[in-house]
């Protein structure tokens, strides 16, 4: 691995014949924040970094401040700049973008120079390295379903986000005709993210109009979640390119399953093994490591919830009979629980795997995937053992009613959830810490209060005439 100064020097000639570079930080939604530098001015703050507004820990995704008191980057605090440090080791080019150089920042309070506890990259570091430090290297692969319009943002805007056209008509998941007829998108969007260096595995419609899936490359936990955000950021960017909207909105029809964004996890020894493959396993195929892991995210599972379903329409997609979980569950092979177990023979034995099938396509990557790591590493550090059988034929919601499954019903809303989330003694609290809980909760406080006082189409429809 290289040093610092060696990545300095490095960059500093692969930049040669740049003239400018763009920087982009993650925001507690996911989205990236960032901005165009002269090459000079990005050269010369590579070795202190740099200052990045911290009102981007103070809004929303539409830029409204938090009516819920954030503890820095608020009016008391005038705004203050945070310390952006560039992580050289996100060094990659913008095809789309005339080969652009691009780096990914991660931000630091500006009076201690700790890191952020409200900045994702920085959630997902100190995670990681605890898993580092008993000797675990985390692994990742995170999947996307999304939909797509024949829209723009002005006709969005004109429409009032209704009576959209889709990119395609009717149900046709794994179709090789409907590619056919966005062949030019289907296609560049696959050759220009792996020249981005966002490779993706699998790509293919899924059922519903105008849906796509990605399955990303696995990689290490952070490479994944950086992949993650780029993918969603860049395929915006495509659709545009190309006459269109993509959206990553958990559940955009009442009628059709939601979009997810499932992720695969596993972990490797010092040595490179999979740690959930041992010389002696369950019934079920799994390691004690494994088991211990998988137990500590059911036991977390319900205050990490907001997390994973972090939006107010994260809920309308975890319903039954819509391939989305409803209870904290798990089974072998099973797309029915919350956590599905890959183990041989559906998989060689070097890919066992669990895969989080609660979180959908809205996600913070960097944040899931730190919530569930943190308390898989939590199961392991205090040997937990699983709480429930795995699921069995029926599913989740039919197994419950016969008491065969004790695992509880997830939270209907986003309200229920950081409830679940900010308790005291909260799960959450113990593996991811008071202060990243706190903002959160407070984030999502305020966007339940802007819910709660919006008066929507479902209520002018049903009440305004008759009653």
């Amino acid at each position: 691995m290289k040093t610092q100064e060696e990545l300095i020097a490095h960059v500093t000639q692969e930049l040669e014949n740049d003239v400018k570079v763009k920087v982009a930080a993650v925001d507690i939604d996911g989205v990236l924040r960032g901005k165009i530098m002269q090459k000079s001015k990005f050269l010369s703050i590579l070795a202190d970094g740099f200052g990045f507004c911290s009102v981007i820990f103070g809004w929303d995704i539409h830029d409204k401040i938090y009516t819920t008191d954030v503890e820095f980057s608020d009016s008391v605090s005038g705004f203050l700049d945070l310390v952006a440090k560039v992580d050289l080791n996100t060094f990659r080019r913008v095809p789309w973008e005339n080969d652009l150089a691009f780096f990914l920042v991660e931000l630091f309070h500006p009076k201690t120079m700790q890191p952020l506890y409200c900045c994702p990259r920085s959630t997902l570091r100190q995670v990681t390295k605890r898993l580092a430090d008993d000797g675990y290297s985390a692994y990742c692969g995170v999947e996307f379903e999304f939909f797509n319009f024949k829209e723009t943002p002005e006709s969005l805007d004109d429409k009032n986000h209704t009576n959209l056209n889709s990119l395609t008509r009717g149900m046709f998941g794994y179709s090789l005709l409907r590619t056919t007829q966005n062949q030019q998108f289907f296609e560049d969007a696959y050759d220009l993210l792996h020249k981005f260096d966002v490779d993706i595995e699998g790509w293919h419609t899924e059922t519903g109009p105008g849906v796509f899936e990605a399955a990303l490359a696995y990689n290490t936990a952070m490479e994944a979640a950086d992949r993650a955000v780029l993918f969603k950021t860049s395929i915006k960017q495509l659709a545009l390119k190309n006459g269109f909207i993509a959206s990553f909105m958990a559940k955009p029809w009442n009628d059709l399953p939601g979009c997810s964004g499932h992720i695969h996890f596993s972990l490797k020894d010092e040595s490179g093994q999979n740690v959930f493959v041992g010389e002696s396993t369950d019934e079920n195929g799994m390691s004690k490591v494994m088991r211990h892991f998988i137990a500590g995210i059911l036991i977390g599972l319900p205050s990490i919830l907001a997390v994973l379903a972090p939006t107010i329409n994260s809920y309308k997609r975890l319903v039954g009979n819509y391939w989305a979980p409803v209870t904290v569950s798990w089974g072998v092979d099973n797309r029915l629980g919350a956590i599905r177990v890959i183990v041989p023979p559906s998989c060689s034995k070097s890919a066992t795997r669990l895969e989080m099938r609660v979180s959908g396509a809205d996600i913070n990557a960097h944040l899931a995937i730190s919530a569930v790591l943190a308390c898989g590493h939590w199961g392991i550090k205090n040997k937990k053992e699983v709480p429930i059988p795995p699921l069995g034929e029926g599913g989740p919601e039919e197994q419950a009613k016969n008491g065969s499954v004790a695992g509880e019903s997830l939270a209907r809303t986003l309200q229920e959830a950081i409830e679940a989330m900010d308790k005291p003694d909260s799960d959450a609290r113990e593996v991811l810490g008071d202060d990243f809980v706190t903002h959160f909760v407070k984030v999502k406080q305020h966007e339940w209060q802007l819910w709660q006082s919006t008066v929507t189409d479902f209520e002018t429809k049903r009440y305004l005439e008759l009653i």
